[in-house]
């Protein structure tokens, strides 16, 4: 039973949504040998004041 956790920064469409998990899950299958049924995918949409690269936040949180 695959679990999958995808992290991204700021929100997502539904549509969007839809998308990534139909494709995580066809890769799954294809690759791994994965039926759908077993497979989890969590999305997270995590604020872009709560992401940093290079040091530095990706959305300035505005302190």
């Amino acid at each position: 039973m695959p679990y999958i956790n995808v992290k991204v920064a700021g929100k997502l469409t539904g549509t969007q949504k839809k998308e990534i998990v139909r494709r995580i899950t066809q890769v799954m299958e294809e690759v791994a040998g994965k039926p759908p049924a077993a497979t989890y995918i969590v999305i997270d949409e995590v604020p872009r004041t709560n992401w940093a690269k290079a040091g530095a936040p990706l959305e300035d949180p505005g302190d």
